[in-house]
């Protein structure tokens, strides 16, 4: 299988980390490809007609994209406890868990976009959004730690996990973790995973 990769994305981090829980990370190539959202990629293209990141291309010639798509397929490669539940209940709790950290990380990179330009070009509402849906979030996950903490291992754990890795990464001078203390706690012991451990992004650019 061919991933086409950057060390900086957090879906293709999503995709890694999910890739080593399962057990299948060593059956995949990473092939580095710069996806910019003003630049079009023309080879990604010919894979994925996004121009975006993470996309995996099977022995078969089958293209998969998005993250989560990604994700899914992988867990199909493995006979362990699976990061997508089969009971209809805990199914249900880890895909919201992946819509709002996939969600999050979104505004998370539009954000970062955003405060990339020129200051004179920002808007300030944009940021303000962002801002506003950021703490909207802490505050949610906040409330759900414990839940976090108690439930099965999923695909919501890591693109939760993943959301706040890049916090990290590229918001650090938040210090998100002094409000929520309970999230920061969870987040730890997320963090210590030796599949989270092997996936730290390179700010390579």
């Amino acid at each position: 299988m061919k991933l086409h990769w950057s060390p900086r994305s957090p879906f293709v981090r999503k995709v890694m980390v999910a890739a080593h829980d399962v057990g299948v990370a060593g059956r995949i190539e990473c092939v580095r490809t710069v996806a910019a959202m003003m630049k079009p990629h023309p080879e990604l293209m010919i894979d994925n007609p996004l121009s975006k990141i993470p996309t995996l291309v099977l022995d078969n010639g089958t293209v998969l994209y998005d993250s989560s798509v990604i994700c899914e397929y992988l867990d199909q490669l493995h006979d362990g406890s699976k990061l997508f539940p089969l009971p209809f209940e805990e199914r249900m709790t880890a895909l919201r868990r992946q819509a709002l950290g996939d969600g999050w990380l979104d505004a998370l990179v539009l954000w970062r976009g955003e405060l990339s330009r020129p200051a004179a070009q920002q808007s300030q509402p944009y940021l303000m959004s962002f801002s506003v849906r950021n703490e909207a979030t802490l505050a949610a996950l906040e409330r759900e730690a414990a839940a976090l903490e108690s439930s099965i291992y999923s695909i919501g754990h890591i693109a939760i996990g993943c959301a706040l890795c890049y916090l990290d990464f590229r918001f650090a001078e938040r210090g998100w973790r002094r409000d929520h203390p309970q999230l920061a706690a969870w987040h730890a012991t997320f963090a210590a995973r030796q599949s989270v451990r092997s996936t730290e992004p390179v700010d390579d650019a």
